[in-house]
């Protein structure tokens, strides 16, 4: 990746969802902005109509409310059409394992090939490159860097703000995106963030089920108080992560969400 970062064609993007984890949340907003030459050439902005209402605590970080989708299309509707807007360029977003992971997801139900090019993260690389700013949130470092302010937690703003945040971090950081990529710890692939890829092992296949019929599941896990012992546990989530991919469930026995490493769980079977 010795190609000047200049003479790249950069999209900015950023989802809105109904949840935290792709599996039992879904994309409610998705927005991107198209960098080439020096400018904004083209953007991408559509509001997505979740298959189920959202709750009155996502409702009121994002603003998005159940009424403002109702006539929206669904994703299945729009995401062949994102997945066009984006090929040929390198897509950077701010807590992009977040975002990578929601797109991916729905990429590969619709039967979509997973883009080759790698990402940048516009937090990892602040984070390296600006560490005297206060904190790393995507609203702070618009302060930090004296950017217009748009509506916080609304994709296209974020996206435009995104946009500028990583600009000024590709300036700092040298000019290929090489460069770029050392900053922020490595590349970001979106084969790394594969339900597909991770589904082939039947404890985790069994741990998807449970997260999409919200079912419990007895699961063997090597670590923590009781390594390979039984445990019912109501899975809430599944995340690829660059730190090791987890799943949260909910333990009936310590009655509290934990986190459980995916390459640490054994065995895991539906019980309802």
């Amino acid at each position: 990746m010795q190609k000047p970062w200049r003479e790249v064609t950069l999209i900015a993007f950023d989802t809105e969802t109904s949840g935290k984890y792709p599996l039992s949340s879904e994309i409610c907003e998705i927005a991107a902005v198209k960098w080439r030459g020096g400018e904004v050439v083209e953007t991408f902005e559509t509001l997505i109509k979740p298959s189920k209402p959202m709750g009155a605590e996502v409702i009121a970080i994002h603003g998005i409310t159940n009424e403002m989708v109702e006539n929206a299309p669904s994703i299945s509707q729009k995401i062949a059409e994102f997945h066009s807007f984006i090929q040929g360029a390198v897509v950077v977003a701010h807590h992009s394992p977040f975002d990578l992971g929601f797109v991916a997801h729905e990429f590969e139900k619709a039967n979509l090939e997973l883009p080759q090019d790698p990402a940048l993260c516009s937090s990892l690389l602040s984070r390296k490159l600006f560490p005297e700013s206060q904190n790393h949130r995507l609203q702070t470092l618009i302060k930090f860097f004296n950017l217009p302010q748009g509506t916080a937690h609304r994709a296209l703003d974020d996206t435009k703000a995104c946009l500028d945040v990583a600009l000024r971090c590709l300036e700092k950081a040298g000019e290929t995106l090489e460069h770029a990529f050392d900053a922020q710890g490595g590349m970001i692939t979106w084969p790394r963030f594969s339900m597909r890829a991770i589904a082939e092992r039947p404890a985790v296949r069994a741990l998807m089920d449970g997260i999409r019929d919200q079912k419990r599941v007895s699961m063997v896990y090597a670590s923590g108080s009781s390594p390979g012992a039984p445990r019912t546990v109501h899975p809430e989530g599944l995340v690829r992560s660059l730190d090791g991919d987890f799943l949260v469930a909910y333990d009936e026995k310590d009655q509290r969400s934990k986190r459980y490493y995916v390459d640490k769980i054994t065995e895991a079977n539906l019980i309802d």
